[in-house]
């Protein structure tokens, strides 16, 4: 889902987009699945290198450290990795956010959260009359993109739809009409 709900306010000026971000059933799987996988390879590897059984369902330690052991061990790390970098990932939500469209204030707020560091936090905001058109881009192929643009003044285009798996077309053409029709701007690509 390119984003939670749409929702507005008592007052119909507000419309906020939930973004989602990387906390994903896909991440907590795939993070799961590596975590599984890597531990298992390392401790089969480490049994080979110490010639002492580290797991219940087989008994690696009569193989050669190398080159098996070695091999092993080295899958066990970068499994173990991917899967580490997969939880904290998740854990900072890298991607997750909200689009907030406000009447009222005649403001447009772009917020995300990123990785570590003094941009972990991305606060983009400018007025509702800045704002030209919704432009959505759609590419089929081996890599399907479908986005949402916000085509702003002096600013060019940018994304307010989430990154990762591609949107459904029905969802994004609704999502960007709706769009469009609370700002009383064209959408523009369709």
């Amino acid at each position: 889902m390119a984003a939670k709900a749409m929702a507005s306010t008592d007052t119909d000026a507000v419309l906020r987009q939930s973004i989602l971000g990387s906390r994903r059933f896909s991440n907590f799987l795939w993070a799961t699945v590596s975590a599984i996988g890597g531990v298992g390879f390392l401790l089969a590897g480490l049994s080979s290198y110490f010639h002492t059984n580290f797991l219940i369902v087989s008994d690696p330690s009569a193989l050669q450290f190398i080159p098996q052991g070695a091999a092993l061990s080295f899958y066990g790390l970068a499994g173990t990795s991917l899967s580490l970098y997969l939880w904290f990932v998740s854990f900072l939500n890298v991607g997750g956010g909200y689009n907030e469209f406000n009447k009222d204030t005649g403001k447009v707020t772009i917020f995300r959260y990123g990785f570590v560091g003094k941009n972990r936090i991305i606060d983009l905001n400018y007025k509702l009359s800045d704002i030209v058109a919704i432009r959505a881009e759609i590419k089929e192929g081996l890599n399907p993109r479908r986005v949402l643009y916000l085509r702003v003044k002096n600013k060019g285009d940018i994304p307010i739809t989430r990154v990762g798996e591609p949107i459904a077309l029905s969802k994004l053409e609704n999502q960007g009409a709706e769009l469009a029709r609370f700002l009383s701007l064209p959408l523009e690509g369709l």
